[in-house]
């Protein structure tokens, strides 16, 4: 998914987005392409440069996660600000270090919207990043749901939550290994991810859980009960679409 520009606006800037995430980076450039913005988008920072150096794009605005793999961080910042001039905003599920935002021109709090976005670009403050959730939040935002129903045909917000259901399946095997290793590196990454990519899309339970696991990484003891929860709260995001969505079979 290279390259999304379905009503794109030519008053609009050209965004790049450098997302690891494959949900996150799918949720937010599909949010962003149709409120009018063409949305190229990068998995990491090498795959970013490589495309500004070929000439395929002269990005205006770039939004690059602040938890990338690799080149990363305020070295990938100072590389993209040497090969064009576009604004750079750090994305990110949770609060960053401070020389990361400080190498930046501003910074979005997972989830965002494109209203939100455009504020930052204007040069006014943005909207305050909704809190974080909590246990008795519902399994799926409602407003989330509402405005993806809005801005998509039914079939594709549906595949958007099909994709999300899925990855979440993928990320609690790997999280189950990476518990069994002992390793709190990975549990903090999985955890990070599934939080971004699940804030974006309003699947609010297993974003409370994704940053648990991301917070509470060094306390593996914990992570098996997180992830049986994870594990719930995925059957539960399954069987709610099965009901947003009769027609179809998940």
């Amino acid at each position: 998914m290279p390259m999304f520009r379905i009503g794109a606006d030519r008053d609009l800037p050209v965004i790049l987005l450098i997302d690891d995430d494959m949900i996150s980076r799918e949720v937010i450039a599909t949010l962003l392409t149709l409120h009018g913005y063409t949305v190229h988008s990068a998995n990491d920072g090498a795959e970013a440069i490589a495309k500004i150096d070929r000439g395929d794009l002269v990005p205006q605005v770039i939004l690059v996660d602040a938890q990338l793999p690799g080149f990363s961080g305020v070295e990938l910042i100072q590389s993209l600000r040497t090969r064009c001039k576009a604004s750079i905003f750090v994305i990110s599920g949770s609060q960053c270090a401070p020389d990361l935002v400080a190498a930046a021109d501003g910074f979005l709090m997972k989830p965002f919207g494109a209203d939100v976005l455009t504020k930052l670009i204007e040069g006014r403050i943005p909207l305050d990043a909704p809190s974080s959730a909590d246990s008795s939040e519902p399994v799926l935002s409602r407003e989330t749901l509402a405005r993806f129903r809005e801005l998509m045909p039914e079939s594709m917000v549906r595949e958007v939550y099909v994709a999300v259901a899925s990855d979440l399946r993928q990320r609690s095997e790997a999280l189950k290994e990476a518990i069994a290793a002992g390793n709190a590196t990975a549990v903090r990454r999985i955890g990070h991810a599934i939080k971004g990519g699940c804030g974006m899309a309003g699947a609010q339970q297993a974003a409370r859980l994704g940053a648990m696991l991301e917070s509470e990484s060094d306390q593996l003891d914990n992570s098996p009960a997180v992830l049986q929860d994870l594990y719930a709260a995925t059957q539960s995001l399954e069987r709610m679409l099965e009901v947003e969505f009769p027609a179809q079979t998940m």
